[in-house]
């Protein structure tokens, strides 16, 4: 039951006295504390949300969402797949692609590389390495050209440029009269590009499929086909539904299978850092504590003079809680916003405090990502918020337990 009394005197003891200023200045800290901490949790999973969506973009936008393989690593007969592909309205694209272990030899360096022959007109399909390549351009891989397109640390390692010559090293033995031998063919680097993801722009080279396919002895078959979902969170569910679709036995694998280590990694350094910036929180309402007991000391009086017109114990302890609910939640509502506006416009901001004080948070030398991303979940608000207000409901319950225990008669003793 809604009880007027109890809220207006736990609202009018938020206003402190000219003798109580102290306690007002206590009340401010922890209503200040509470709401700094807040805005750094919200401020903080905003980035790491940001950081996690744009390395998923990075990652996905040169791996495939999902993948279809031979279970003896060949696929034939690819293109009857098309068909069934087609009819379901979740997979926006596909595309053939050969894949296999190589050795780059330039005139200075050796590099082990994955190697991938794509096809040019399937490649933009599925994949970003069209609008990713910084050096040439992705139609300059032609059939039978022996074509090579670098990543850009790569590229850097083994100190070659565009149109410079280099030559891949396969596995596959070839018998000569000098005894057995790996394949060798040179190629020409035709293009390089930059992801900004060192897996890639160090270990990734492309090639034309036709020319994958003599390099690595597949004739006409291919090592599957790379699939481009509308919603890259229900991989999982595109792939167990197409399994029953193609008929044939095929290996369907999905991104949460290929880089699931990878993003669990990243789940968990969010909980642990939510954890951390929550203990400031929980100081913070604690706070609240030491407030509420101050307030308590020097209202004595007043409770007793309270209790002996008709208020009960539960009346008293309930004006306590009043006012540490009040302070909890003006400070949470504070920091709410603050962690709002604050994880909107990180982006903003951090250029401006760079440009001020001449530093640089992430330098484009040394980190992919050289800006500060942003992305806030209103879960994430309405998950911190509600553990801060909590936080501060249960620092109230002790004060306000001890402020129903006081007892009239001997307050009023020397009054």
């Amino acid at each position: 039951m809604f009880r007027p009394l109890i809220f207006f005197i736990g609202l009018r003891y938020t206003r402190a006295k000219r003798r109580t200023r102290f306690i007002s200045f206590i009340t401010f800290t922890s209503v200040l504390g509470i709401a700094l901490g807040v805005t750094a949790l919200i401020t903080v999973l905003s980035v790491m949300n940001g950081f996690e969506a744009e390395l998923r973009e990075r990652i996905l936008g040169m791996t495939s969402h999902a993948s279809i393989s031979g279970l003896d690593g060949q696929l034939r007969n690819w293109r009857s797949l098309e068909s069934a592909l087609q009819q379901d309205p979740r997979i926006l694209g596909w595309a053939p692609y050969i894949e296999g272990q190589a050795m780059l030899n330039s005139d200075r360096r050796v590099s082990g590389v994955m190697l991938r022959g794509i096809m040019t007109d399937y490649e933009p399909r599925v994949s970003e390495v069209a609008n990713r390549i910084v050096e040439g351009r992705l139609e300059a891989l032609q059939p039978g050209e022996f074509g090579i397109i670098l990543g850009s640390e790569l590229a850097d390692y083994l100190g070659v440029i565009t149109g410079d010559k280099i030559t891949v090293i396969t596995p596959q033995l070839t018998a000569t009269p000098a005894g057995i031998l790996p394949r060798l063919k040179r190629f020409t680097v035709v293009g390089v590009f930059q992801v900004g993801m060192y897996e890639y722009d160090r270990n990734l080279a492309l090639i034309q499929l036709e020319d994958a396919a003599r390099l690595f002895r597949f004739d006409d078959a291919v090592s599957g086909l790379r699939l481009k979902l509308e919603d890259v969170f229900y991989a999982q569910r595109v792939a167990r539904d197409l399994g029953p679709k193609l008929d044939g036995p095929y290996q369907i694998a999905d991104w949460t299978q290929s880089h699931s280590n990878f993003f669990k990694a990243i789940q968990t350094e969010k909980r642990v850092m939510f954890i951390i910036l929550l203990l400031i929180v929980a100081v913070a309402a604690f706070n609240i504590v030491s407030t509420l007991v101050m307030v308590v000391t020097d209202k004595r009086a007043d409770i007793a003079i309270l209790r002996t017109q008709g208020m009960t114990p539960r009346d008293v302890m309930g004006i306590f809680i009043v006012l540490g609910t009040i302070i909890g939640t003006f400070g949470t509502l504070l920091g709410g916003v603050g962690g709002v506006l604050l994880a909107w416009n990180v982006e903003t901001i951090v250029p401006v405090i760079e440009r001020l004080f001449g530093i640089q948070f992430l330098s484009a030398d040394v980190y992919y990502i050289s800006e500060l991303p942003s992305k806030l979940l209103w879960s994430d608000v309405y998950r911190i918020t509600g553990m801060a207000f909590l936080l501060s409901a249960l620092a109230t319950i002790y004060p306000a337990w001890q402020a129903s225990r006081i007892k009239p008669a001997e307050e009023l003793r020397y009054e």
